[in-house]
């Protein structure tokens, strides 16, 4: 008997859906899980995904992708290529290891969700797929994490990072959970699978993918390859979920989209801008993290959003002003209180690093250039202690990232300034007027303390670096650290004023 080809029966099947006789529709699809709001219940029978996948074709893609990834995998662990690393690569491979392993276990939890209290038939079917893809994500990066304990104990954070009071686990968990699991589906399908996955995925997935491979780590560009390629199908919950939306409460759209772009950038001003411009070496940088961001990220969120009828946020030109600064800001932050990373933050601001940087970024020089010139000086000198931190960085109460970006001023100048509110009677400090607006009109959602906030109330004991640094779980072996200080050589021939004494220090 000959089989009936996908396209003759899917229609009937993908979409299975019944009247329930027994319950109300409101006990089975709550409100405040189901997010419908302004939008009638039944316009969310419209809701249809443009590929179609069944679940024998499910599975055997899925085979063939794990049996290529691991066939790579076992091929190169008889080989000297990890060895052969630069250890600012290595940085960045344990900074997606860390940040993102686990953030692939917590997408199951919004895939199942979905897959339970999504509106629509077709809409959970897709979901219980998502929850699929998300799983082998955490797996698969589990697993290859795993392999390099043995020889860096920092790689260990893969699975332990979140599990920490390290500042950028609190950070990313603020990010996560508001994205992933206090919200209701049709915000999480708006925030997730199309602001999240559709855009910012690729910095980190394609863009380094692109650097791994130029810097040898063949093993680590094919194993985020493989799991970008399970994005562009279960991203695509969020085109009908938003264009439901944009019909019934485009307001509402506007909002969802808008502070979960703003989010997920200050995420990845700090996560991929440095490795993409600081940690990859030069000759292995196949773009600037801004050009990558006009490229895949910029043009393809503006086409998105008009083409549903949305407009710019209203953050837009503080977030392209940010482009130049937050990732250089956030790089020299990290280097600065590196022992509190998992990773070894290289400096990269030798003479070339600089040329390159300029090229780049035009006002780099203006901007940074007299900073690091302190720190070269400092470690030219000696003066380790100088380079390093005494108490914690300032943190912002919404995304948590140190409050270290340098805005230009009508007199001229470059400053950090204090974005700040009072509620309640206490007072909130915001590294931008972007984080200090969406925490106001959020605040009620997912409000974490800093760990600034938990220092200050006495929860870290005791009140000093020690106590800090063992209050986020860090150790001797995984603290992290410059790798290589030769970039302060290059200007070891420079006039370097001594340091004079301060009275009482």
């Amino acid at each position: 008997m000959s089989l009936l080809k996908r396209e003759e029966w899917q229609h009937l099947v993908r979409d299975v859906d019944w009247t329930l006789s027994y319950v109300d529709d409101e006990a089975v699809y709550p409100e405040w899980m189901s997010g419908t709001g302004k939008v009638p219940r039944e316009a969310w029978s419209s809701w249809e995904e443009d590929y179609k996948v069944a679940y024998p074709e499910y599975v055997a893609t899925q085979r063939e992708k794990e049996s290529a990834a691991y066939a790579v995998k076992a091929a190169l662990q008889r080989s000297t290529a990890w060895d052969d690393l630069s250890e600012g690569w290595k940085s960045s491979t344990k900074m997606h290891f860390g940040g993102v392993t686990l953030v692939e276990s917590e997408a199951v939890l919004a895939e199942l969700k979905m897959a339970r209290f999504g509106l629509n038939g077709s809409w959970r079917n897709m979901a219980a797929f998502g929850a699929l893809d998300e799983i082998r994500h955490a797996q698969i990066t589990l697993f290859f994490g795993h392999e390099f304990v043995g020889k860096d104990p920092q790689y260990d954070w893969t699975q332990k990072m979140f599990h920490t009071n390290d500042w950028v686990a609190v950070s990313l968990r603020n990010l996560f959970d508001g994205m992933m699991v206090t919200s209701n589906v049709v915000d999480i399908a708006i925030q997730l699978p199309l602001t999240f996955e559709t855009g910012f995925t690729n910095l980190q997935f394609v863009a380094l993918s692109a650097d791994a491979l130029e810097s040898g780590d063949v093993n680590f560009a094919n194993m985020i390859s493989s799991i970008q390629t399970d994005e562009a199908r279960h991203a695509q919950q969020g085109g009908p979920t938003l264009e439901i939306l944009v019909e019934h409460d485009p307001v509402r759209a506007q909002w969802v989209i808008d502070k979960a772009f703003w989010g997920s950038a200050r995420a990845f001003a700090a996560l991929t801008g440095p490795a993409m411009d600081y940690y990859t070496p030069i000759e292995h940088r196949k773009q600037s993290y801004r050009e990558f961001m006009e490229e895949w990220i910029i043009d393809q969120f503006v086409r998105t959003i008009e083409d549903y009828g949305l407009k710019k946020p209203w953050f837009w030109d503080e977030f392209m002003k940010g482009l130049d600064t937050w990732h250089h800001a956030l790089h020299m932050g990290l280097w600065y209180w590196r022992p509190t990373l998992w990773w070894k933050p290289t400096a990269a601001v030798s003479k070339d690093d600089r040329d390159w940087l300029r090229s780049k970024y035009p006002n780099w020089e203006k901007v940074f250039g007299d900073k690091w010139d302190v720190i070269i000086d400092n470690v030219n000198r000696g003066d380790m202690e100088a380079t390093l931190p005494e108490t914690l960085p300032w943190l912002c109460s919404m995304c948590h990232l140190p409050c270290c970006n340098a805005t230009f001023g009508y007199d001229g100048k470059w400053r950090v300034r204090d974005h700040s509110l009072t509620h309640n009677g206490v007072k909130y400090h915001f590294c931008t007027a972007g984080c200090r607006q969406i925490w106001w009109k959020d605040r009620d959602n997912l409000n974490h303390p800093t760990v600034i906030d938990r220092f200050l109330a006495g929860e870290i004991q005791p009140m000093d670096v020690g106590g800090i640094l063992g209050y986020m779980g860090l150790t001797p072996d995984t603290m992290g650290d410059d790798p290589d200080y030769s970039w302060a050589a290059d200007y070891k021939d420079r006039l370097i004023v001594p340091r004079v004494p301060v009275a009482g220090s």
